[in-house]
């Protein structure tokens, strides 16, 4: 059995529940050469002093070198683990998600698959899109395929294993189909009375922004004849929620023009007027400026940009370009008006990022109210002992009269 002995004062962070090992934390590792070399082999994890500590797959070219399976000795990773997992993600989401068929049923460390994301679209005939960006869970691909549809009762699994953190894994990026039958170039769902189509195959992560649900039925209570900016519109989702929430108009930025193309269908599918809605292939930044210049002003704004910082190195100049595209934002805010203001970026903090929106309202010369701090809905569950896992954080302001 291939036992990973840690160096001494290095088990504090797991006993407290922390589920990531990194190579500096550890003295040595026993096993056979094979084992040592195999990605995603499940190795033992003890204290210096010899004492269990966990269970954990090992990745031996990642700077994470092992992710926790479980803490509990007497629990075996195995098909009857995998199983009892998916089965408790379900319940979870059963009684936390509504008024949609697109969730998050899997979300990585805290459901307990680490490095696993599964979203589900469109019920039991739908499909099930999946990320395995871990050692651990790649080297059990083939039993989490095999529970997931037994649990679920969903025979079409597709991979989105397509991010460049498996490089880090040691594995290779790949997509296609799992089980049962490659989706449509549209999946239809629906998310609080609103139609959306989404591209598994193509589209961004798994093809939706699932975690922006709760925040995009925000937008829609309270768009209500306002004029809408929304930035990185990407396929639409904020724009058809402020469409649906009865905004006067909605000017939608982005730099691609296949994803305006799908937004600009799923506002057709949603039978929306289209004389609301302008949609703008152009730079964002660049495109905010232009509007300054041109006296443009708006009641409310969306800015929900793509990842800045992938990696803590990057952390400055990402803070740069939030704190740009805020104050930008904040000075085509008219006064009354609401800001939503987002990071997806894990390397930026809940709390280095209101350390940036304030900055950029003291430059923008406008006093703000924060109304409410925002993330990820439910079925994205966050342990208290792992923040890594709060990737998302948002702002919801109100520009001072």
């Amino acid at each position: 059995m291939l036992t990973i002995h840690l160096k001494p004062g290095r088990e504090a962070s797991l006993r407290r529940r922390h589920p990531w090992i990194f190579a500096q934390s550890i003295d040595r590792i026993e096993g056979r050469a094979d084992e040592r070399a195999k990605p995603g082999a499940t190795a033992i994890v003890r204290a210096a002093d010899g004492s269990f500590v966990a269970r954990a797959a090992h990745s031996p070219s990642s700077k994470i070198r092992a992710r926790v399976w479980s803490l509990d000795e007497a629990e075996a990773v195995d098909h009857a683990l995998i199983k009892r997992r998916i089965r408790k993600a379900l319940a979870w989401r059963a009684a936390a998600v509504k008024h949609t068929d697109a969730l998050r049923l899997i979300f990585g460390e805290a459901d307990g698959f680490p490095g696993l994301v599964v979203d589900w679209y469109a019920g039991r005939a739908g499909w099930l899109v999946c990320q395995f960006m871990s050692a651990g869970v790649e080297a059990w691909k083939d039993a989490i395929v095999a529970a997931l549809i037994a649990e679920t009762g969903c025979p079409n699994v597709y991979e989105r294993s397509d991010a460049s953190v498996r490089k880090l894994e040691g594995l290779p990026e790949t997509t296609g189909v799992l089980a049962g039958a490659e989706p449509p170039e549209g999946i239809p769902v629906t998310e609080n009375g609103v139609r959306y189509l989404v591209d598994a195959k193509h589209g961004h992560k798994t093809g939706f922004y699932i975690d922006q649900r709760d925040n995009r039925a925000l937008v829609m209570a309270h768009a209500a004849e306002r004029e809408v900016l929304n930035c990185f519109c990407y396929t639409g989702g904020f724009s058809l929620a402020a469409l649906k929430g009865g905004a006067k108009s909605v000017l939608s930025i982005d730099s691609s023009g296949p994803a305006l193309e799908a937004a600009r269908r799923n506002m057709e599918a949603n039978g929306f007027d289209a004389e609301r809605a302008e949609w703008l292939d152009a730079d964002v930044f660049k495109t905010l400026r232009a509007l300054r210049t041109a006296g443009r002003s708006f009641d409310l704004i969306i800015l929900d940009p793509p990842k800045f910082a992938a990696a803590p190195d990057q952390v400055e100049r990402a803070a740069r370009a939030y704190k740009d595209i805020n104050l930008l934002g904040l000075q085509l805010l008219r006064e009354g008006g609401l800001l939503f203001t987002y990071s997806c970026s894990g390397a930026i903090t809940p709390e280095l990022f209101h350390k940036i929106i304030a900055g950029a309202a003291s430059d923008a010369g406008a006093e703000c109210r924060l109304l409410q701090r925002l993330g990820a809905g439910q079925d994205h569950p966050l342990m208290v002992n792992f923040p890594e896992g709060e990737y998302l954080k948002g702002l919801m302001l109100q520009k001072a009269a």
